[in-house]
């Protein structure tokens, strides 16, 4: 269930989460391990809180029954507060502890585990405790879960409130037990299958042990099954909202809203549900537990018989091994040696990729190569060793059809503009209001005569400006001239315009 939970985490609730576990991180890591041992030995005693002199009490206690147990000598506060930090503990400022004035002025602080710490905590003593030994597919629990399916079933027809919760509670203990043995046996059972080929011994010591208790587990679940089905379908004819919410109303958690409480016993009766009871023909969780024993069967008796007769013909993995060290030894020179290892174990030399960095003074060159920045690689170099190249350059892309569009599109602009050109030249500038496009050929008249002016004398003279056979002429005029076009009124101090056909002389 707490896995399905951890599946609608947010990646930044993750993160934190992840910061219980800095202390198995550090140095000194072990140092830490046993501090949260003796806060958990003092939490046992209802100690809840306790302060370093506390802790180093502790941890002289379980040094004198575990011989590797550290006790610092200095630095535990420091410990501990990094552990408050990572939110493993909690830490109280207690005045209430000092017993001089002295001891008031400095910080008294106190420690206790936090909740997600104790998980954090549990979580690793989990890992350390775990032994192969322990692992166990269990046949006696389907006769168990059968007898509670029946008295639910019994109790939520009866209306028993507690009872219901009661059975309820203890399937829900179940399910997560078995889960948790199956995935437990079928990766231990994996992990011997794959390292029985070094020390075959061990598997076949165990071996009968092992094949009569996956056959047995194997001859109870087909035969619970069809019943555990049938129960669970009676359970849901007696009423299963009616069930879940008696659940609900008997459950004692305090900070959930008997909303939550419904919702929560209700994905907790799917996973019962999805255990046993059959639908649509999908496979329940029980039904693929059997496949995959059957297949782990079938896995067993198959490296049974490689074993068997690689004994039978004397050749194995430690013959091999030592035929090929025989090989290594036998060869003419190092070269050859390393050759034959690299082709029997598959190894071949490293390739270390590196290129400079783009600002070198930004890098001290006593940096190393584990604490300096590093640098984006191209695919093309980490591939074939060389540097990327641009390539050759692309062929050009001719567009016959879009270069004529262009050229249709040029020529009647063209002629539009000698057509403006010839009617400027034709009427004139003044006496009307020019259009766009008697505006446009006028203003770069103007512009051209405008660029080739000069001054003569100490004075400017007249200038002119040709274009497509309409020219402009600025000559000096002390009253000036004004045009008048459909964006507005240009103004010319200074000078007449004079328009006339012709190369503009």
């Amino acid at each position: 269930m707490a896995e399905r939970r951890a599946l609608d985490l947010d990646a930044l609730a993750v993160s934190d989460r992840f910061q219980l576990f800095n202390f198995t991180r550090r140095d000194d890591h072990i140092t830490y391990l046993w501090i949260l041992r003796a806060l958990d030995r003092l939490r046992e005693v209802h100690q809840v809180q306790a302060g370093a002199e506390d802790v180093a009490t502790a941890l002289r206690e379980l040094a004198a029954s575990h011989p590797g147990a550290p006790v610092p000598e200095h630095g535990l506060r420091h410990r501990l507060d990094e552990l408050s930090a990572d939110g493993v503990v909690h830490r109280f400022d207690d005045a209430s502890r000092a017993g001089d004035l002295a001891s008031y002025r400095n910080r008294q602080s106190v420690y206790q585990f936090s909740e997600l710490g104790y998980w954090a905590y549990q979580a690793v003593e989990n890992v350390l405790g775990a032994r192969v030994e322990d692992v166990n597919l269990s046949r006696l629990v389907f006769s168990d879960v059968l007898e509670d399916l029946t008295a639910l079933a019994e109790a939520n027809r009866t209306g028993q409130a507690e009872s219901v919760y009661r059975r309820l509670s203890r399937l829900d203990s179940v399910m997560e037990d078995m889960g948790r043995r199956s995935a437990q046996f079928h990766v231990t059972l994996g992990e011997i299958l794959r390292s029985t080929e070094a020390s075959p011994e061990v598997f076949l010591r165990h071996k009968n042990a092992l094949l009569v208790h996956m056959s047995d587990f194997m001859a109870e679940l087909d035969r619970y099954l069809p019943r555990l089905d049938q129960a669970v379908h009676d359970v849901e004819g007696t009423g299963l909202a009616t069930l879940l919410s008696r659940a609900a109303e008997a459950d004692e958690r305090l900070f959930m809203a008997r909303g939550e409480r419904v919702e929560d016993w209700r994905r907790r009766w799917r996973a019962v549900r999805g255990w046993f009871a059959s639908e649509g023909g999908a496979p329940t969780r029980a039904a693929e537990l059997g496949a995959a024993t059957r297949s782990a069967v079938s896995g067993v008796i198959a490296l049974l018989r490689q074993l068997t007769e690689a004994q039978r013909g004397g050749v194995n993995r430690s013959t091999q091994l030592r035929h090929l060290a025989e090989w290594v030894f036998n060869t003419p020179d190092d070269g050859a040696a390393h050759a034959l290892m690299g082709a029997a174990f598959n190894v071949r030399s490293a390739r270390h990729l590196g290129t400079a960095h783009e600002d070198d003074e930004q890098i001290p060159p006593t940096t190393t190569w584990w604490d300096a920045p590093g640098v984006e690689l191209s695919v093309t170099l980490f591939r074939s060793d060389r540097a990327p190249s641009t390539g050759v350059p692309k062929p050009v892309k001719r567009n016959a059809g879009a270069r004529s569009a262009l050229r249709r599109q040029q020529a009647q602009e063209r002629a539009a503009e000698r057509v403006a050109a010839a009617r400027l030249a034709e009427e004139g500038a003044h006496d009307r209001v020019l259009d766009e496009a008697d505006t446009r050929i006028l203003l770069r008249l103007v512009t051209k005569a405008l660029e080739s002016r000069s001054v003569v004398a100490g004075r400017m003279g007249p200038a002119t400006g040709a274009d497509g056979g309409t020219a402009v002429r600025l000559v000096p005029s002390d009253r000036g001239s004004t045009v008048r076009t459909s964006r507005g009124t240009l103004h010319l101090p200074g000078f007449r315009l004079e328009l006339t056909t012709g190369k503009g002389t």
